[in-house]
C-alpha cells in the first residue's frame, strides 16, 4: 500500500485518514465532490508534497477512473450518511451509496486495482436479536434506506472479490466520534445549546442504547488488519469486521457527559418513544471480538471520545456555518 486513493477525502474521517497516511509515508490522492466535505480539513495535506486532491464526484466514472489511475488501493468512504432524513431524497442513498460504489469498483477494474476498505455500517443489522451483534448474525429487515444501500455496496464489493481477485475490507462501524465531526448527536446537542443552553430537545427519549468510536481508533482498526493482509487469506478475498468500543451508552448518558463538561443544566424536553426517528435502532453494540483478536484495541472509551468530540467542537464552531 504505497498509492492510495481516498474517496469522501474532505470529510471528516476521510480527511483524518489522508493526514494519518501522510505521515506513514504514503502517496494519497484526495476526491471529493465537497458536497459536505471541507477544504479546511485539508489544509494541512495541501501542503505536503505526496498529496493531490482532485475535486470530483463518484457519479462520474470517466473522470473517477481518470483520477485514480497509478494508485494501488482504495479506501471508500465517500457516501450519504443522512440516515435521519433518507425517507425524503430516497433516490440520494441509491445513487451516492450504490451507485457510487459501483463506479468505484469500476474505475478500480479499469485501473487494474485490487485492494479496498468500505465504509460500512452497523445499521446493516438493523433491529438485531443478538446483542452484542456479531459478523455472522442474520440479517433482519432492514430498517432504513441508508443501511440498504450499504447492504448493496457490501454485496458488489464481496461479488468483484470473487470475480475479479479482489481484496475487499469491509468495515461496519458505529457512530464515529472525535475532531473534525460534522454531523450526529454530539454535534447536534452541542448546537442547540450554543442557541439555547436552557433547554435541550431530545429525539425519542433518550434510552436508546448506542456504542461509538474515537477516529483515531476507527483508522486504527482499519490499517492494522490491512497490513496483516487478512483477505488474502480467505477463500473469497474479503473480510468483515465490526468496529466499535466495548461498552455502550444511553443517549441520556450522553448529554449528561455533555452538559456536565459545559457545566449546564438544561431542560430536556423528549420527544418520545424509543426511536427518534424512523430508522433509527434503539440499541446497537457491536461484537467487535474479531478485529480485537488481530491485536487491535481502542484507547479511549466512549466518555473519553465525546469529551475530545466537544472540545474540538467548541474550538471550531465555524462548522456549524459551513453545514448550513
Amino acid at each position: 500500500m504505497d498509492h492510495v486513493f481516498v474517496t469522501g477525502a474532505a470529510g471528516f474521517i476521510g480527511s483524518t485518514l489522508v493526514d494519518r497516511l501522510l505521515r506513514e509515508g504514503k502517496q494519497v490522492v484526495g476526491w471529493d465532490n465537497f458536497s459536505t466535505g471541507q477544504r479546511r480539513f485539508l489544509k494541512d495535506a495541501l501542503q505536503h508534497p505526496g498529496f493531490k486532491l482532485i475535486e470530483g464526484d463518484n457519479l462520474d466514472l470517466p473522470a473517477l477512473t481518470r483520477a485514480m489511475a497509478g494508485c494501488d488501493t482504495v479506501f471508500h468512504l465517500a457516501a450519504n450518511a443522512d440516515v435521519r432524513f433518507g425517507l425524503e431524497h430516497p433516490e440520494k442513498d441509491l445513487q451516492q451509496n450504490t451507485f457510487a460504489t459501483f463506479h468505484v469498483l469500476e474505475a478500480m477494474r479499469a485501473n487494474g486495482i485490487k485492494r479496498i476498505a468500505f465504509s460500512s455500517t452497523g445499521s446493516v443489522y438493523g433491529e438485531a436479536e443478538q446483542i452484542p451483534t456479531p459478523e455472522d448474525a442474520p440479517f433482519p429487515v432492514q430498517t432504513s434506506l441508508y443501511a440498504a444501500s450499504k447492504v448493496a455496496g457490501e454485496g458488489m464489493i464481496s461479488s468483484y472479490c470473487e470475480g475479479f481477485s479482489f481484496e475487499g475490507y469491509i468495515f461496519r462501524f458505529v457512530s464515529i466520534l472525535g475532531e473534525r465531526y460534522t454531523h450526529g448527536h454530539v454535534f447536534d446537542f452541542y448546537r442547540q445549546l450554543l442557541d439555547h443552553p436552557d433547554r435541550l430537545k431530545v429525539l425519542g427519549d433518550g434510552s436508546q442504547r448506542k456504542s461509538y468510536l474515537y477516529v483515531q481508533d476507527c483508522l486504527s482498526a482499519m490499517l492494522h488488519v490491512m497490513q496483516q493482509g487478512t483477505a488474502q487469506k480467505t477463500r473469497h478475498g474479503v473480510q468483515v469486521y465490526n468496529l466499535g468500543a466495548d461498552e455502550y451508552v444511553q443517549v441520556n448518558d450522553s448529554i449528561g457527559f455533555i452538559c456536565s463538561a459545559l457545566s449546564l443544566t438544561p431542560q430536556l424536553e423528549y420527544t418520545g418513544g424509543q426511536r427518534g426517528w424512523v430508522g433509527d435502532n434503539p440499541f446497537i453494540f457491536l461484537d467487535a471480538k474479531k478485529a480485537r483478536s488481530t491485536g487491535w484495541k481502542p484507547t479511549l472509551t466512549i466518555q473519553q471520545g465525546i469529551h475530545r468530540t466537544l472540545e474540538w467542537l467548541q474550538q471550531n464552531q465555524w462548522v456549524y456555518e459551513a453545514r448550513d
